[in-house]
């Protein structure tokens, strides 16, 4: 008598680790850790300065975007704070080494607790407040914020700005752009992992559960005020962190970019790159990063032209609208961000040559 073997059909989970694990199959682990390598290894032997730069300044943005997936994509609040949590890292970093000798190694999570700390007290609206006036009350806290910068001139100099010190780890000097690219996507990828195992303990289902209906999670019985002054906490240790880490990189640091214009532009990461999707958040950074690089390149260039002199106005204008266009247009025609794209794409070569 004949014996079958029925294989299961489908992506078919048996045992809780299963449902935890990061990559599902030793190919795809093997995959990422080759792309990687190649990765590091092209960014450091063919790209130049100018590349490299723009790597470390789109893996900085991706820790920040990150963080506010976190309260948007995952939680549902709504905040435009995001950069000043971001300028609390950047100054708490800068304080820490300037005047306590904190090495960079210990400043960086620390800066990232500070701001925590301040997400948390800017959060606590959120216990009461929902949609827009959620959005007023973490606006006000931006332009707090903006000012305690400014005027607080014993603590963060005022529009003098802070030098930072020469970032060290471990003896070597990461001063130099490539050796700055490693430290920085380093630390993106421990977030990328610790945002992802986040995501799948108790706390990120918490998240996830207040964000589709906060009355319904308060009657399975989670402390949806709890939990939604710790999402706030975890974004904005996300914002310190990066900001910490861009301190650093500037060596020096004001309070101008730290404004809501750079809220904004963490909003729009998350928007373009797909909310509550981790791979979204470095997507949507990448996309703003090298948009606003590419429309300040070519802004540069028709100003040099002696033929429209004087059109400065108009250029910066033109460029603020290519911006905001761009957002618009992923809102309408893909409102799942470039994560869906990327998710699309990647279905058809795992089903190629089948149209089905």
């Amino acid at each position: 008598m004949k014996s079958f073997h029925f294989r299961p059909c489908g992506n078919l989970k048996e045992r809780y680790d299963e449902e935890l694990r990061i990559f599902e199959t030793d190919f795809g682990r093997a995959a990422a850790i080759i792309g990687g390598l190649l990765f590091f290894s092209a960014a450091t032997l063919l790209c130049g300065s100018y590349i490299v730069y723009i790597f470390n300044i789109i893996a900085i943005s991706s820790i920040g975007a990150l963080g506010l997936n976190i309260l948007v994509g995952f939680t549902g609040q709504i905040s435009l704070g995001h950069g000043a949590f971001f300028g609390v890292g950047a100054y708490g970093a800068a304080v820490l080494a300037t005047r306590f000798g904190i090495p960079f190694i210990f400043a960086v999570p620390a800066a990232g607790f500070i701001a925590a700390v301040a997400g948390m007290i800017f959060g606590i609206p959120s216990g009461r407040l929902k949609g827009l006036y959620l959005t007023i009350a973490t606006l006000a806290g931006q332009f707090i914020i903006e000012y305690l910068l400014v005027h607080w001139e014993s603590l963060t100099q005022g529009t003098m700005g802070i030098i930072l010190p020469e970032p060290q780890l471990f003896g070597i000097s990461v001063v130099d752009d490539r050796r700055f690219f490693f430290v920085v996507f380093v630390i993106l990828i421990i977030m990328i992992l610790m945002t992802s195992h986040l995501m799948r303990t108790r706390y990120g289902r918490a998240f996830i559960a207040i964000r589709d209906n906060d009355r319904a999670a308060e009657g399975m019985g989670i402390p949806v005020f709890r939990y939604k002054i710790l999402s706030f906490g975890i974004s904005s240790y996300y914002a310190g962190c990066a900001g910490a880490l861009w301190a650093y990189y500037m060596t020096s640091i004001t309070a101008e970019p730290f404004n809501v214009g750079l809220s904004v532009e963490y909003i729009a990461m998350v928007i373009i790159g797909g909310l509550g999707s981790i791979a979204g958040s470095v997507f949507g950074a990448a996309f703003i990063v090298v948009l606003s690089e590419t429309l300040r390149w070519l802004t540069d260039t028709i100003m040099s032209l002696s033929i429209i002199q004087g059109m400065e106005l108009t250029l910066a204008a033109i460029r603020e609208l290519v911006f905001g266009l761009s957002i618009v247009l992923f809102i309408i025609f893909e409102p799942r961000g470039l994560a869906e794209v990327w998710r699309i794409v990647r279905s058809n070569f795992r089903l190629w040559p089948f149209s089905y």
